[in-house]
């Protein structure tokens, strides 16, 4: 008897939609214009789905105003602010393409993300917590400070020329974004709309920089009917309606806050809700409760901390029933929380990368409970995913292969780079991801780690997860990582980093011994470190080839 190929399409009676991200917010405000759309608590901002509308098409006329051309890009380096919204649907609307820079960044990453794909403007503020955007931009660009507003020219920085200051007062060299809507009068108007009906929804219209944890950051290029359509069914898939509020804490520089959060309600009528510049439990917590948010986005380390803030008992949740946990495995104790604790009886799980826009597999509210954490869901519509072993051949149903996924969510490809997008992205159209998964008999995939995390310890394949997941059953172990370390002898070896529940204690033996009862012997982590963090990015992902230099440094050290 034949076995299943890991093979699978999402099929749905409701189809891909066909606009652009201008037709998109002139058709949702148009049907729903007194309905709120974006509340930003920190900037006290309201605006009905009539006054974004407004406000993104003064901007859209502005940036036109200030010479811009179709297909020019836009860089906006900030936090969740009403202004980021604003200009995610302005810049397409006149042909632009945005481009998404990490808050994160200081000033090496941020020469290369600029120059990387030749941004003509910039959108910053002048800071945000510790970080001194506009100090920093001065040391790249001292020309600035001597500079006329829209006359850049600068010698590290060649194609910037306009530099557009978040704050009442315009800086040297400047313009405020006051300014900048303002020059949206209505023959900067009557050119955006002349511009509209030439924009097709195959053009570029965002670039995400990809982590670059394994060398410079990569510019995926992603189109108006990439993001529309995977925003449109993320929201169906949580059932989003105009009614719909959804709280959004995660960042908006990433597919998550921008695509699952923005354009998901965007495409329902929903409202926005911004809790705060950055991500802060407390904040949003009361936003939830102020705002009577139906729906809460955050990676599980967001949700641990709500759940574990010490006010968090006086804060009626239970207006909340939607939302989306992704960008790192869910403990299933974590998730039983969330639904019991947060009222959250419909949060789903999400997996995808910038690279596809980025959802490939969700759950719905359907699925079992166990199936919201053993899995990630089944495909999404209108894609294809495909398990392929190191030759490129379909594995069975039920073993581990690559990911693969095709359909209307794959980039255009990395900016400038024709050499690493054909790394990716192979002649059939297929994306690679890098991802081992498993799909089942009903279709639910689980990812299984990662090819470059999977440890061959003496030709055996261990799957970090499998293991990760295990500990997660250890009473005492709040957060576990598994990853790889060099091994004379047998090539790598396993090494857990565990973060153990407050006033727990335990030994490298006790761990040991508790996976040696339930684990082949070649899974049991050779070594065990108990550590109060892991190394993050900003976006809650785990950092593990920090972990693994440290502990071979660390290795290294002892002998």
């Amino acid at each position: 008897m034949s076995t299943a190929a890991s093979y699978v399409h999402g099929v749905s009676s409701k189809p891909l939609l066909g606009d652009t991200m201008g037709s998109l917010i002139d058709r949702i405000a148009a049907a729903h214009p007194e309905r709120p759309a974006l509340v930003a608590r920190a900037q006290n901002v309201r605006m009905s789905y009539r006054e974004f509308h407004a406000d993104v098409e003064r901007v859209a006329a502005g940036l036109l105003a200030l010479g811009l051309q179709r297909g020019d890009r836009v860089g906006i380096w900030a936090p969740n602010r009403a202004e980021w919204v604003v200009l995610q649907f302005a810049a397409p609307k006149a042909g632009l393409i945005l481009v998404n820079i990490n808050p994160a960044y200081r000033v090496h990453e941020l020469e290369y993300a600029l120059n990387k794909v030749a941004c003509r403007a910039l959108v910053l503020p002048r800071r945000f917590k510790a970080s001194h955007y506009l100090d920093i931009l001065g040391e790249l660009a001292p020309e600035l400070a001597t500079s006329v507003a829209g006359q850049l020219s600068a010698v590290r920085l060649p194609a910037l020329r306009e530099v557009i200051l978040l704050d009442e007062e315009a800086a040297m060299g400047t313009r405020s974004w006051q300014q900048l809507a303002a020059l949206g009068d209505a023959a900067a108007l009557a050119q955006l709309h002349a511009l509209e009906p030439e924009l097709g929804f195959d053009d570029p219209v965002n670039i995400q920089f990809t982590s670059g944890t394994t060398g410079t950051p990569k510019g995926a290029t992603l189109t108006h009917h990439n993001i529309i359509n995977n925003g449109w069914f993320i929201g169906e898939a949580m059932r989003l309606t105009e009614q719909d509020r959804l709280c959004i804490p995660v960042p908006f520089y990433h597919c998550f806050g921008m695509v699952l959060g923005n354009l998901a309600c965007v495409t329902h009528g929903a409202c926005m809700v911004i809790p705060g510049e950055g991500f802060d439990p407390l904040a949003t917590l009361e936003t939830v409760t102020a705002e009577r948010c139906t729906g809460l986005h955050g990676v599980p380390t967001m949700f641990i901390a709500e759940l574990e803030h010490p006010r968090f008992a006086e804060f009626d949740l239970s207006s909340l029933r939607t939302g989306i946990m992704a960008g790192s495995p869910c403990p299933i104790e974590v998730m039983r929380r969330v639904v019991s604790e947060m009222h959250m009886a419909e949060v789903t799980i999400a997996y995808g990368m910038t690279e596809t826009s980025p959802v490939s597999f969700q759950t719905v509210p359907d699925d079992p409970l166990e199936r919201r954490v053993d899995s990630v869901g089944r495909i999404h519509p209108h894609l294809e995913v495909r398990l392929v072993d190191e030759q490129g051949r379909v594995v069975p149903r039920g073993m581990p292969g690559e990911l693969c996924t095709r359909g209307y969510s794959v980039m255009l490809g990395y900016w400038d780079d024709p050499e690493r997008t054909g790394e990716v992205i192979d002649g059939a159209r297929w994306m690679h991801t890098g991802d081992l998964a498993v799909i089942d008999a009903d279709g639910y995939c689980r990812i299984v780690g990662r090819l470059k995390d999977m440890i061959i310890r003496g030709g055996e394949n261990v799957y970090p997860r499998e293991i990760e997941e295990f500990l997660y059953t250890h009473p005492k172990v709040q957060d576990v990582q598994v990853f790889g370390v060099p091994d004379a002898k047998f090539g790598e070896q396993s090494c857990a980093w565990i973060h153990l529940r407050e006033g727990c204690a335990a030994s490298e033996a006790e761990i040991q011994d508790y996976c040696r009862h339930h684990l082949a012997y070649y899974k049991v982590p050779h070594y065990v470190r108990f550590v109060d963090a892991f190394p993050m990015t900003v976006t809650g992902k785990v950092q593990k080839y920090l972990m693994r230099e440290a502990m071979i440094a660390e290795l290294r050290s002892q002998r």
